[in-house]
């Protein structure tokens, strides 16, 4: 679709240059005429670099950005804004390349007379299933605000829980990346100034400096690709294992039986999965097509399942908490407040509960490995020093023992 560029003045008399894509210069000015009262010259974009293209490709719509956007189109429906004007509006603002670009695609597709939903749907890289099912709902019911502010409070919580997790593993990794990088330093360079002093004085080396100058030799040599190569390629096979089935479920399975991070893998994924059901189910989604849309979203395949066997649950007439409790992936706690849920016809209120537990347990979770992390940590920097250190005092102390 052609980009046209044309001269437009807001209602403050401001005169800048908008960008809009459209069939024909007439298609362009009766876009614009939805935004500004005043449209001037109209020219189309000459051939030219597509630094923003570039910029898209590079970048990825965050939950934070879709947390904004929806709080900022959901303050602006609700104040009476046109949805096109909106959504001329967020894109102008928006700093995400990406999601800017979307937005002025969905804004041309709903002025030529698109839903909303159906727009969002076909950029799917910026708006998944979750968001445009939620839209949907939120058209059909007539309370797109309405929902657009349940979205931003599900992407907020999100952002939120992402954060906690981030941040609090932000300290140990950086601490394992100095302590990897510390090694590597006297590996390389101060273990050989050690090993010539060693060479000159005729010591006889012990067994533990001996392999730490072979492993420095290999380090200071091609050899040291050797290992890279495979990390790469093990970590490449993993990614690739993990797109088959087979491997998606056996991976699955082990990040939530893992030692120390799988409690918090579980609660994690139990979090998320009554979040999401339970704000589509309170905007309106029926709840086969809520458990649906779930199971993609859920990020684990081994819920992901459970899911499943829940939605076949209900399509026969049974109840969601015993297909549930028949997977044994969730907690029985989890289970016991659904199956309440399910029995006062409270279901979507007693998820959100669920999902504010825990969350709070996440959180918590999140804090106690970060407690036992650090000083693991700690002592595996001093093992790893200490270990150099060994190898380098060694032959002093036979040399010392030789002179006395």
């Amino acid at each position: 679709m052609p980009t046209y560029i044309a001269q437009v003045k807001d209602l403050q008399g401001k005169i800048s240059k908008q960008k809009v894509q459209a069939t024909s210069p007439d298609q362009a000015r009766a876009m614009l005429r939805q935004q500004y009262p005043a449209i001037g010259k109209i020219s189309e974009a000459g051939m030219q670099f597509d630094f923003s293209g570039i910029g898209g490709a590079l970048n990825n719509v965050s939950v934070k950005d879709k947390a904004i956007f929806s709080r900022q189109f959901s303050v602006m429906i609700n104040a009476g804004v046109a949805i096109v004007r909106c959504l001329g509006v967020l894109a102008d603002q928006a700093t995400n390349p990406k999601l800017k670009k979307a937005l002025l695609a969905i804004s041309a597709e709903v002025q030529q007379g698109v839903s909303l939903s159906e727009a969002l749907g076909k950029h799917e890289d910026c708006f998944d299933q979750l968001y445009v099912s939620m839209v949907e709902a939120g058209e059909t019911g007539g309370v797109l605000d309405e929902v657009l502010n349940r979205l931003a409070k599900l992407l907020e919580d999100m952002a939120r829980l992402q954060n906690q997790i981030k941040s609090a593993m932000a300290y140990p990794v950086t601490v394992g990346i100095l302590a990897v990088i510390v090694f590597f330093a006297m590996t390389i360079f101060l273990i050989p100034v050690f090993a010539g002093i060693f060479e000159d004085l005729g010591a006889e080396l012990p067994a533990l400096t001996q392999f730490m100058l072979y492993l420095s030799g290999i380090m200071r040599s091609w050899k040291i690709l050797i290992p890279i190569v495979g990390g790469f390629a093990l970590v490449f096979g993993i990614k690739q294992y993990y797109k088959t089935p087979v491997g998606r479920l056996q991976i699955d399975k082990f990040l939530l039986k893992m030692p120390l991070f799988g409690d918090l893998n579980e609660k994690s994924a139990v979090a998320r999965f009554c979040r999401v059901f339970g704000t589509l189910t309170r905007s309106g989604v029926p709840i086969l097509t809520s458990l649906e849309i779930v199971c993609n979203t859920v990020g684990n395949k081994v819920i992901a399942n459970a899911v499943a066997g829940a939605q076949a649950e209900i399509q026969q007439g049974g109840m969601m908490s015993l297909a549930l409790q028949n997977a044994n992936v969730f907690p029985q706690l989890a289970i016991q407040m659904i199956c309440i849920g399910e029995e006062t016809g409270e279901l979507d209120a007693m998820m959100m509960k669920v999902a504010d537990f825990y969350e709070d347990e996440v959180e918590q979770a999140v804090k106690a490995l970060t407690s036992v992390i650090e000083p693991l940590m700690m002592v595996l920097i001093a093992g790893m020093v200490g270990v150099i250190l060994l190898s380098m005092y060694l032959p002093m102390f036979k040399i010392f023992d030789q002179l006395a």
